[in-house]
């Protein structure tokens, strides 16, 4: 492609290592896009409040897309742009299916204030028994009949005993097209969004407000759930360690992140 308009990048396994820290050579491949005037847009299924960690090693980066798809966030205001939530009926219908499909799964849902750390603490909530898919992650827990009483960006299903792949295999014939599943994390993971909620959704909506489009934007990622992105920019980049899935669809596979995947690439223009 053409020098890109637009640079969008995946955080875990994509942009940082499993440290959560970036390499140097990283770091100047992105404050080189940025220095040129060209967006640099963090699009992942973390939280808004796991994005300040990552965007403060990247000076003037601060938008972000994030849980997937559902939310737009500003890290330098600490400000939600937009979220897309599923109504408590929602998920009380996929709790069900989720009983259904998946009877050993625990859930969780994720929610989001005006900025990310407001109402610290009620942003994770778990049932009881919930095993994060990540180390250090934070969450409340409540009985299960609780979870579902307010609007929820994210709904969860945890089984560390089965893949990621199973999981949403298991659950998608009972969800049909009513809601968005993908994961992130391949060991026992299901994440479930609003119908039609995406990485390319969101990400969609920032290069609009940008007046950039698709063909002109570069992406890249490592999981399932960055496939629409991969699929919607002019330029999908997977990287070296990506899921088979993402290396099958991706326009170019890079190096891993743990090899400067992402800077190997920016580094054609920047």
């Amino acid at each position: 492609m053409q020098k890109p308009r637009l640079v969008a990048s995946d955080v875990d396994g994509t942009l940082i290592g499993p440290d959560e820290l970036a390499s140097p050579r990283t770091v100047a491949a992105v404050s080189r896009v940025v220095a040129s005037g060209i967006p640099f847009v963090l699009v992942t299924g973390r939280p808004p409040r796991w994005i300040p960690r990552v965007a403060e090693q990247f000076p003037g980066v601060s938008l972000a897309v994030c849980a997937n798809g559902a939310v737009r966030y500003d890290a330098a205001s600490d400000t939600v742009l937009s979220a897309a939530t599923l109504p408590p009926k929602v998920l009380a219908e996929l709790a069900d299916a989720c009983q259904r499909a998946l009877p050993e799964a625990w859930l969780a849902v994720e929610r989001v204030g005006r900025g990310a750390f407001d109402n610290e603490g009620a942003h994770f909530l778990s049932e009881p028994g919930y095993q994060h898919a990540w180390a250090k992650s934070d969450h409340v827990t409540m009985p299960k009949d609780e979870l579902f009483g307010q609007p929820a960006i994210k709904l969860l299903a945890r089984h560390p005993s089965m893949s990621s792949d199973v999981m949403v295999a298991a659950l998608a014939p009972l969800v049909g097209t009513a809601v968005a599943l993908t994961f992130s994390n391949p060991n026992g993971l299901v994440e479930v969004a609003p119908a039609g909620v995406t990485k390319a959704s969101g990400l969609a909506d920032i290069a609009a407000s940008a007046g950039v489009p698709a063909a002109d934007v570069i992406a890249f990622g490592d999981m399932p759930n960055d496939i629409p992105m991969l699929d919607w920019v002019g330029h999908g980049v997977a990287m070296g360690n990506a899921h088979p899935d993402v290396l099958a669809i991706a326009d170019e596979i890079t190096a891993a992140n743990t090899e400067d995947g992402l800077a190997l690439v920016l580094e054609r223009w920047f």
